[in-house]
C-alpha cells in the first residue's frame, strides 16, 4: 500500500490533540536517566498497565531499557521547564535545578509532580520509527496539582469548566 500523506501535514494534524506530559525515569547501573514523553496512556486496569512511545533514535532509550523498574512522573502545570530540560540532549538532566529523590528500587522520583507511577517493564514492541513500552504499575501516588499539557507545540495548564 502506498501512502502519500505529507509528513508536515500529518504532524500538524497530530498537534491538534492535547496530551499530558510525563517524564519517564530509571536508574540502570546506578545512573539516573530520563526522557520526556507526551505519548503516555493507560492500557489496562486489570492488570494495571500503562504505556508510552519512545523514538528509536533516542540516546536515552538504550539506557532506560536496561532498568528493571522505571517511574512515570506526571508533570504538574508549572513544570514546563522540566519537560523541556528532559527533552534536550547532551545535558545532565538530573543536575540542579532538577529536584528529585530515590524512590522504590532507587528509581528517580521528580519532586512536585502530579503523580508517580512505579512500573516493571512488561512489553516492548517496535512500531514504525518508535518503540511502544508497556509497564506494569506496582505503586502509585498523587497530589492535587493540575497536570501539564502539550498542544500545538506549546506547553500549557489544564483549566476545568465550571
Amino acid at each position: 500500500m502506498t501512502i502519500s500523506l505529507d509528513t508536515d501535514q500529518f504532524r500538524t494534524a497530530l498537534a491538534q490533540h492535547a496530551a499530558g506530559v510525563v517524564i519517564v525515569t530509571a536508574r540502570p547501573e546506578g545512573v539516573p536517566v530520563g526522557l520526556t514523553a507526551t505519548s503516555f496512556s493507560s492500557v489496562s486496569l486489570d492488570p494495571p498497565l500503562v504505556s508510552f512511545y519512545v523514538d528509536q533514535s533516542s540516546t536515552t532509550w538504550p539506557w532506560l531499557r536496561l532498568a528493571d523498574h522505571f517511574a512515570v512522573n506526571v508533570l504538574a502545570g508549572d513544570q514546563h521547564d522540566l519537560a523541556t530540560r528532559f527533552a534536550r540532549r547532551g545535558i545532565d538532566r538530573f543536575a540542579a535545578p532538577t529536584r528529585w529523590r530515590p524512590g522504590p528500587h532507587e528509581t528517580p522520583l521528580l519532586e512536585d509532580v502530579s503523580a508517580h507511577l512505579i512500573c516493571i517493564p512488561h512489553t516492548t514492541v517496535e512500531i514504525g520509527d518508535h518503540t511502544l513500552v508497556v509497564g506494569l504499575v506496582t505503586a502509585a501516588s498523587t497530589t492535587p496539582a493540575r497536570p501539564l499539557l502539550y498542544h500545538r507545540g506549546q506547553y500549557g495548564r489544564f483549566l476545568p469548566h465550571n
